[in-house]
């Protein structure tokens, strides 16, 4: 696995990331839209986020649609990312890998097309980079349209507006892509000389109806989508929580 390394570690290799956002759990805090528009393609996205946790167990990253469908490290460190609108999953993905160090920053990937004939290209999960090995494997089938990128509610850090599933730590440089599955390779690289995974420039890419960039640098707007959409309402967020560990 490649090295991620803390605050503002790779200042001088190109693109800079100026603030994040702290998630405190005990404010039950959380970005959300009620809604979202008519979707480019509702059989193509991606999501990239990067995040540190302050603890290894973290319920919530993201949720789609209330909780029908959410990521989240598990109680053990392992990541999910899953479609359950009712009691069957649609998909679920769970890492054997266990994420454990919380001093660090990760950059997490989720790419979907449901047109693939392939069904384990229909969902790829991407950490730092590099696609972790799976110790649950429950693929969508095909042109499957889930409550991620549909009409429905979105939420970062939480999907109940309380304390039991909300996140605590950082996020920083939240994209989200509506018509496309694309690669890490659009949101990270490598760095040369040091081989740590490092974010890259996302401005110039085509983001789609449902589209949103989250860079946290208005203080005075802190849901405020970079990409020029809607923006996202803030839940026991303040300007002091912006911050400058990226």
């Amino acid at each position: 696995m490649p090295l991620i390394l803390g605050t503002n570690s790779i200042k001088d290799t190109g693109f800079d990331v100026a603030n994040s956002l702290r998630f405190n759990k005990a404010d039950a805090p959380a970005l959300k839209r009620n809604s979202m528009g008519t979707a480019t393609n509702r059989k193509k996205w991606t999501l990239s986020m990067w995040v540190k946790r302050s603890t290894t167990a973290q319920t919530m990253l993201a949720s789609f649609d209330g909780a029908k469908s959410y990521f989240q490290f598990q109680s053990g460190g392992q990541l999910e990312v899953n479609d359950v609108p009712v009691s069957t999953f649609n998909y679920r993905l769970v890492t054997n890998a266990v994420y454990r160090d919380v001093s660090a920053w990760m950059h997490i990937v989720v790419a979907y097309d449901s047109t693939q004939g392939t069904d384990s290209n229909r969902l790829k999960l991407y950490v730092n980079g590099e696609q972790p090995s799976l110790g649950t494997a429950t693929y969508p089938s095909l042109n499957f349209e889930p409550e991620v990128n549909s009409t429905g509610s979105y939420k970062y850090g939480s999907y109940d507006d309380s304390t039991d599933f909300a996140f605590d730590g950082y996020f920083a440089e939240i994209v989200f892509i509506d018509g496309s599955q694309l690669d890490p390779t659009s949101f990270g690289e490598f760095d040369e000389d040091s081989s740590i995974w490092k974010p890259i420039d996302v401005s110039g890419l085509t983001f789609g109806n449902n589209g949103h960039y989250l860079d946290f640098e208005d203080s005075g707007n802190l849901g405020n989508d970079a990409n020029g959409g809607t923006d996202f309402n803030e839940n026991n967020i303040t300007a002091t929580d912006q911050s400058t560990d990226t």
